[in-house]
C-alpha cells in the first residue's frame, strides 16, 4: 500500500488525543523528538538536494484491507462552514515565474519511512490564527493501521526541480484521525502538521506563503482544482493541476476525474481556486485511487471531522 516494508511496533507514541484525533511529537530519523529550533535545523540540513531527489512518492493504490466506513451514511454531518484564505505577512519574491494554476501555498513534503527510506507527498498551508498548519493526507504523516509515524518531516512550499524558493519548514508535531491510525479508514485519511518557524525569512509558514481557506459540509458535487506533485507528470518535480466536479464515492468519500497519479497524495482539492492570488478553499485532499492512472482518484469528504482535526491541531500550536 505504501512505500515501506511491513511496519514494526510503533516506536513514536502519541502525545495527545481527543475527539477522534491523535498527535505525535515530530521526530528525527534516529528517534529524537524535535523539540527546539536547533534540532529542526538538523532536519532541514538532513534534506540535501541528493536526498530530496532520491525520495520515492508514497503510493495511494486502494488496499482491500482499508476501511471505507460502510456503516456510515454518506451525508454532511452538520451545517456548511468555511475559513477564509489568508495572504502572507511579507512581500514574497522568488526567481521563478509562476506557472498556470501554481500556488505558493502548495508544496512538496519529504519524510523518512520507518525502514529508513526517503519518501514524499504533496501538501498545502491552511489559514489559521497561529499560521503554523500544513494540511495533507493521513497516509502522508502515518502509515495507518499497525504502522508508525514518519520522521524528518519537512515541507517545501512551491518546490520546483530541487529549488526551494521560500526555504523549508520542519514539523513540530504530526496529527491525524484515530480512525486512520486504527483501521486505515479512507474516510479519515486526513493529516495536519504543525510547523516550526523557518523558510527564507525565519517566520511562520503562514506568514511566509499565506494559506488556503477551508470548507466542510459543502455537499458532494462541487467544482475543484486539485494541485500536487505527480510522478507521472514532470516526474514529481513541479506542480501540476487538474479540474473537475466531484461526486459521492460512498463511504464518506468524494471522487473526481484527474490524470495525476503517485506523488499527488495529500495535495489539496480547492474550491474557488483563484490563479491570480494562488489561493482557494481546501475541500478534500488526494487519498487514493482504485486503479492509479485510470483517470480518477478519491479523497475524504470534508465534514465535521476535518474541522475537529483542524481545531485540535490549532489548539496544540504554539502562539
Amino acid at each position: 500500500m505504501f512505500v515501506s516494508a511491513a511496519p514494526a511496533a510503533n516506536a513514536n507514541p502519541a502525545t495527545a488525543a481527543g475527539k477522534g484525533n491523535v498527535s505525535s511529537v515530530a521526530r528525527t530519523g534516529d528517534g529524537r523528538a524535535i523539540t527546539n529550533d536547533r534540532i529542526a535545523k538538523e532536519v532541514a540540513d538532513y534534506w540535501t538536494p541528493e536526498r530530496m531527489a532520491s525520495a520515492v512518492d508514497v503510493t495511494y493504490a486502494k488496499s482491500a484491507a482499508a476501511a471505507d466506513a460502510p456503516s456510515r451514511a454518506s451525508k454532511p454531518t452538520g451545517p456548511a462552514g468555511a475559513i477564509a484564505p489568508m495572504a502572507p505577512r511579507v512581500a514574497v519574491t522568488d526567481d521563478f515565474r509562476t506557472m498556470l494554476n501554481e500556488s505558493l501555498a502548495v508544496g512538496k513534503v519529504f519524510f523518512t519511512t520507518p525502514t529508513g527510506g526517503s519518501a514524499s507527498c504533496s501538501a498545502s498551508t491552511v489559514a489559521s490564527g497561529k499560521r503554523r498548519l500544513v494540511m495533507t493526507a493521513g497516509h502522508c504523516v502515518h502509515q495507518g493501521a499497525g504502522g508508525q509515524w514518519y520522521s524528518n518531516w519537512q515541507f517545501v512550499p512551491r518546490y520546483r526541480t530541487g529549488a526551494r524558493p521560500f526555504g523549508t519548514f520542519v514539523a513540530q508535531s504530526l496529527n491525524t484521525r484515530t480512525a486512520w491510525i486504527n483501521s486505515s479508514s479512507y474516510a479519515e485519511d486526513m493529516g495536519i502538521a504543525i510547523m516550526y518557524n523557518g523558510g527564507s525569512y525565519g517566520l511562520k509558514v503562514g506568514e511566509t506563503v499565506g494559506g488556503h481557506g477551508l470548507r466542510w459540509n459543502w455537499g458532494y458535487s462541487v467544482s475543484v482544482t486539485a494541485l500536487g506533485y505527480p510522478s507521472n507528470l514532470g516526474g514529481g518535480e513541479s506542480q501540476y493541476y487538474c479540474q473537475s466536479t466531484t461526486w459521492n464515492a460512498g463511504g464518506q468519500q468524494i471522487r473526481m476525474y484527474c490524470n495525476m497519479t503517485y506523488g499527488s497524495s495529500g495535495g489539496p482539492w480547492l474550491q474557488e481556486y483563484n490563479d491570480a492570488t494562488g489561493y482557494g478553499y481546501i475541500n478534500s485532499v488526494v487519498s487514493h485511487g482504485d486503479n492509479p492512472g485510470n483517470g480518477q482518484f478519491d479523497g475524504p469528504y470534508f465534514d465535521d471531522d476535518i474541522k475537529s482535526l483542524y481545531d485540535f491541531a490549532e489548539g496544540l500550536s504554539p502562539a
